[in-house]
């Protein structure tokens, strides 16, 4: 696929209080914007990351402390960070015992992830860790032939040199979902005049779709 027409996961950061009652809706937001970037199957690891680096803040700097939470892509990898204050010492991993109710927090984060550590600045703390995402680019698609098929029938990587090097590439992708629009609804149109319940295919569409997407997040 021509990944030039790709729309790029750009970075963001959300400042926060490191509350416990923040730990849920920090999971919820970056859920969402997993799945706008394509990377649900990331989803589960991130949020336990996220959790336990908050729950670290709150533990260890204190409740309320002014947080932010940076997601970014570093080259194929996704990248969690979580920015602190606290300039005094380093996370570490520890050896909890088997009934130990604490201590874990970095141990979940560094099994969960391929890598992390944590950088000291002047003014704060960054602790991070990243992810394998099997993307060929920060902007590009996990390989997947439903995907790739689809590619060839609405003709994208053709979208691409078409609209030309001048046009942005979210409007490359703007017109490519609208022929996806068009596709799926001459599909309708078709299943429709030959006497097919639209709804039930749909229904089952879906859960074809649903049912592959868990077995690529596994696999």
């Amino acid at each position: 696929m021509d990944c030039s027409a790709c729309t790029p996961r750009r970075p963001w950061e959300l400042p926060f209080l490191a509350v416990p009652e923040e730990v849920a809706a920090l999971r919820r937001l970056l859920r969402t914007h997993l799945a706008l970037w394509g990377l649900q199957e990331l989803t589960e690891a991130a949020q336990l990351c996220v959790s336990e680096l908050v729950t670290n803040v709150i533990t260890h700097v204190g409740p309320g402390t002014p947080t932010t939470l940076v997601v970014s892509m570093r080259g194929t990898h996704l990248r969690i960070e979580v920015h602190d204050p606290d300039t005094r010492a380093l996370p570490t991993l520890a050896a909890p015992t088997d009934d130990a109710e604490t201590g874990r927090g970095m141990t979940l984060v560094a099994a969960s992830s391929e890598r992390w550590g944590v950088q000291m600045l002047p003014d704060r703390k960054v602790t991070w860790a990243e992810f394998a995402t099997g993307l060929n680019t920060s902007n590009g698609h996990i390989p997947n032939a439903h995907v790739s098929g689809a590619d060839r029938v609405i003709g994208f990587p053709d979208v691409g040199r078409a609209v030309g090097s001048e046009v942005s590439n979210r409007l490359s992708a703007a017109i490519a979902e609208a022929a996806a629009v068009e596709v799926i609804a001459g599909l309708l149109h078709w299943l429709r005049a030959h006497g097919r319940d639209v709804d039930e295919v749909l229904d089952r569409a879906q859960v074809r779709f649903e049912t592959e997407a868990t077995l690529l997040t596994k696999g």
